[in-house]
C-alpha cells in the first residue's frame, strides 16, 4: 500500500510540473511578439523564439506583426452632386507596436474596421461623382493619410487603401452611357469638320495655283480627257475653251512671224 501511494504521489507530482512548463514556456515565430503580464502590470515585450513565464502570475497576449489585409463592407453613400453610391474598399496596415494594441484600445482589428468604415463615408460624402471616376488615386491617399493619422496612437500603421468597386444606380449607369455615347458622336463630327476644312484649303490652294498658272489648267484638262479616252472605250466629245488653246496659237502666230 505504501508503495502504491508513493506512485501516485510521484505521478501527481510529475503531471504538476508538465503543467507548470507547459505554462511556463512560450514559443513564438519571427513574426509574432508578445505582450507580457505580470500581476496585471504591463512588464515588456517578448519574442520571437523561446520565453519563459512564471505560471500564474504572468500572463502573455500574441500580436501578429504581419500586413492585415481587411475588406470594408460596402458602405451606402451620398456624394456632394447628391448621387448615391455603394462603395467598398480595402485597407492594409500592420501592427508596429503591440504594447500599444493592446493597451490603448481593446480590440485594434474591430477598431480599425470601424474607423475605415466611418472615414470612407465621411470622405467620399465631400467629393462628387466625376472625382470619385476620375482623381481614385487622389482618393485613396487622402482615405490612408486620415485612418493612419488616427490608428498612429493604437500602434498600428496604414500602408495603403484603396476603393475596389463603386455600384452605381441603373438610371445614373444609363445617363452616364448616353453621356459618353454623345461626346463620341461629338468627336467624330470634329473629326470629320476638321477633314472638311483641310481639304477645302487644299482645294483653294490648288485653285490658287490653276488661277496663277494657265499653262497648268491645260495639262489638266488634257490629263482627264485621257482618263476618261483610257477608261471607257467610247467616243467623247467635249467642248474645248478657246482659252486652252490661246497659248497654242499664240506659239504658231510667233513661228509664223519668226518665218
Amino acid at each position: 500500500m505504501e508503495v502504491s501511494a508513493m506512485y501516485t504521489f510521484t505521478f501527481f507530482i510529475v503531471l504538476f510540473a508538465v503543467i507548470v512548463l507547459a505554462n511556463a514556456i512560450r514559443i513564438l515565430r519571427e513574426y509574432e511578439r508578445g505582450v507580457v503580464f505580470r500581476l496585471g502590470r504591463l512588464i515588456g515585450v517578448k519574442g520571437p523564439g523561446l520565453i519563459l513565464l512564471i505560471p500564474i502570475i504572468d500572463k502573455m497576449v500574441k500580436v501578429s506583426l504581419r500586413t492585415v489585409v481587411m475588406d470594408v463592407p460596402p458602405q451606402d453613400i451620398i456624394t456632394q452632386d447628391n448621387v448615391s453610391l455603394k462603395v467598398n474598399a480595402v485597407v492594409y496596415f500592420r501592427v508596429i507596436q503591440p504594447q500599444k494594441s493592446i493597451v490603448d484600445v481593446e480590440n485594434y482589428l474591430f477598431a480599425t474596421s470601424q474607423l475605415s468604415q466611418t472615414t470612407l463615408r465621411s470622405v467620399l460624402g465631400q467629393s462628387e461623382l466625376d472625382d470619385l471616376l476620375s482623381q481614385r488615386d487622389k482618393i485613396n491617399q487622402k482615405l490612408q493619410q486620415i485612418i493612419d493619422s488616427h490608428t498612429e496612437p493604437w500602434g498600428i500603421k496604414v500602408s495603403t487603401v484603396e476603393v475596389k468597386q463603386i455600384d452605381l444606380p441603373q438610371e445614373m449607369q444609363r445617363a452616364m452611357a448616353k453621356q459618353a455615347e454623345a461626346e463620341r458622336e461629338r468627336r467624330s463630327k470634329v473629326i470629320a469638320a476638321e477633314g472638311e476644312y483641310q481639304a477645302s484649303q487644299r482645294l483653294a490652294d490648288a485653285a490658287q495655283i490653276l488661277s496663277d498658272q494657265p499653262s497648268a489648267l491645260t495639262l489638266r484638262y488634257l490629263q482627264t480627257l485621257r482618263e476618261i479616252a483610257t477608261e471607257n472605250n467610247s467616243t467623247t466629245i467635249f467642248p474645248v475653251p478657246i482659252d486652252l488653246l490661246k497659248p497654242f496659237l499664240n506659239i504658231d502666230t510667233g513661228d509664223k512671224k519668226s518665218k
